[in-house]
């Protein structure tokens, strides 16, 4: 049984509209969120603020995480090439000033779909210059010339999530993802990007123990990791893996002041929290604030 701190609360007023408005323009123009497709528990508030995170390239992902809902197949559907436009006409649609973008693992790609990353997040650029992109990334299989196209794209915010600790790692991801490609991935947008934050999540409640989670915390430091959600695991249907622990808000906030005794810039940590979890308030009143 959920215990009553996990109440998802659902929009209320104005955000009534804002919600309906969201959804009508993700929809209409056929693009995908991450909130839709992998029943994310804030999609009530964070749509109902406005706010959503795009996930490119399908709503069908090559890999089969054992935490996550998202469609999976070998081959999915051709890219769609008016996904740019669709997405920079959504965007003007719904006024943002701050974007998340995302999307599914394409391992059928030649080049996992990092062109066509990096298309779209050109697109938002060329026609909203004041606006901040944060990206969440795949590991694109370690490659280089694929991380550094995602880098070219001159973002703000470009997160990769580790997901788990070490010792999970075979047991929740899926085999072609692994801890060491992770670190990896965001040791090098880290080293050749000049300007980008990187960014990680954790889900917890796992199975963790409390010296794996900051022994994790630890290596995403010593990388330069630069913000660090953390987030209690909900099964999000009976096909994934099950909750093997629900962490206090207590428990939440401990983590969350080590995490900041270690370096990390910003930590977002509660049962709630979610990689992309109020991106822009995190980013714009947190850091950009600070730089000014």
């Amino acid at each position: 049984m959920k215990p009553k701190w996990l109440k998802i609360h659902r929009p209320v007023g104005k955000a009534i509209q804002t919600y309906s408005n969201v959804q009508q323009t993700v929809h209409k123009k056929k693009l995908n969120t991450v909130c839709e497709e992998a029943k994310c528990p804030n999609l009530n508030e964070c749509w109902g603020c406005g706010t959503a995170t795009f996930m490119l390239m399908g709503d069908t992902c090559t890999r089969s995480c054992r935490f996550c809902s998202v469609k999976t197949a070998e081959k999915p559907a051709l890219l769609n090439e008016k996904e740019p436009e669709n997405l920079v006409e959504s965007i003007s649609n719904l006024k943002l000033n701050y974007v998340v973008l995302t999307s599914v693992d394409r391992d059928d790609l030649s080049d996992y779909g990092a062109e066509h990353f990096k298309k779209c997040v050109q697109a938002v650029k060329e026609n909203f210059p004041e606006i901040k992109i944060e990206l969440l990334i795949p590991d694109f299989n370690g490659k280089e010339e694929c991380l550094q196209k995602i880098i070219e794209s001159k973002t703000e915010v470009i997160g990769h999530n580790i997901e788990t600790v070490k010792r999970l790692q075979e047991k929740v991801r899926d085999k072609r993802a692994n801890y060491a490609q992770s670190l990896k991935v965001l040791d090098f947008i880290k080293k050749n990007s000049s300007n980008a934050f990187t960014k990680s999540s954790l889900m917890l409640g796992l199975g963790e123990t409390e010296k794996e989670i900051l022994k994790t915390m630890d290596d995403l430091r010593k990388i330069g990791v630069d913000f660090l959600m953390l987030g209690q695991y909900l099964q999000p249907t009976k096909k994934q893996l099950e909750v093997k622990e629900f962490i206090t808000p207590e428990k939440f906030n401990y983590f969350e002041e080590k995490a900041k005794e270690k370096g990390f810039l910003y930590v977002a940590s509660g049962p709630f929290v979610r990689s992309s979890y109020k991106a822009g308030e995190l980013f714009v009143k947190n850091t950009l604030g600070e730089k000014k």
